[in-house]
């Protein structure tokens, strides 16, 4: 086990440096972004070719990641295609200066690939030891997963679809899933996760898999993720009323 961490650990110094130097090239941090579901899929499969013995449960949590971080990297490509450097990014190029270029590769993309490796430690319990056959953990997970994907996809392209539409600019979007979560999406994201924790619960020390979905359900509720979408629309009373009546994170029956 720890040899597949060491391995993966080493992939992604690797990918992410790559991802930097793309970065640096084209004046976009925003290839972050991009770069981070991929990221999971090369380092995961990678780990397992090399060194994997999960087998039937590697390959099944492996196929759940590839699905997960391929729709992710194509959404947020389709979405920044043609776009300047989000906002994030803008402002950090313009308060770092001089000091720009070392505090984007350790605090954008190095700090990027310690999360990536800390969300990945469900898979790499499971492609990087032996395993008992497959069983009803493997089912809940996949059908938490399966929901979490549904949740993600599915809010995605409701927003998508409202800010595509002239009649919306300026308008919150309170119906389909948004309508029960103001972060169906993020909601959605968390959950695959937490499914992916829960296969790997039967592999041998599985309980330390809990790390990842832990990891990234703190990151998209305290730092990058409901904070800065919250921030941006703070004070505007049509988000104030959106705020009351709608559940954050988990999705829920509004309030009247």
């Amino acid at each position: 086990m720890g040899n597949v961490v060491l391995l993966a650990a080493g992939i992604i110094f690797a990918y992410m440096t790559a991802a930097f130097a793309v970065a640096l090239r084209r004046r976009n941090n925003g290839i972050a972004d991009i770069a981070w579901g991929p990221g999971f899929i090369v380092t995961g499969w990678l780990a397992f070719l090399l060194r994997g013995d999960g087998r039937a449960r590697g390959i099944l949590v492996l196929a759940l990641v590839t699905l997960w971080g391929g729709r992710l990297a194509w959404h947020v490509f389709r979405r920044n295609r043609g776009r300047e450097e989000d906002f994030r990014y803008a402002a950090w190029r313009r308060q770092w200066g001089r000091w720009f270029v070392p505090r984007t590769f350790l605090q954008v993309f190095m700090l990027q690939g310690l999360f990536m490796l800390l969300i990945l430690a469900p898979v790499l319990l499971v492609v990087g030891q032996g395993q008992p056959p497959l069983g009803w953990l493997d089912l809940l997970g996949g059908l938490m997963w399966m929901k979490g994907f549904l949740f993600e996809a599915v809010g995605d392209r409701q927003l998508a679809a409202f800010r595509r539409d002239p009649a919306n600019r300026g308008k919150l979007i309170a119906s389909g899933l948004w309508r029960y979560s103001r972060h169906p999406n993020y909601f959605g994201e968390a959950l695959q996760w937490w499914g992916v924790a829960v296969i790997a619960l039967s592999a041998p020390r599985g309980g330390l898999g809990l790390l990842g979905p832990a990891v990234i359900t703190g990151l998209l509720l305290f730092v990058s993720g409901v904070p800065l979408l919250e921030r941006k629309y703070a004070g505007r009373p049509d988000w104030e009323e959106y705020k009351r009546r709608t559940s954050m994170f988990v999705p829920w029956l509004p309030k009247k």
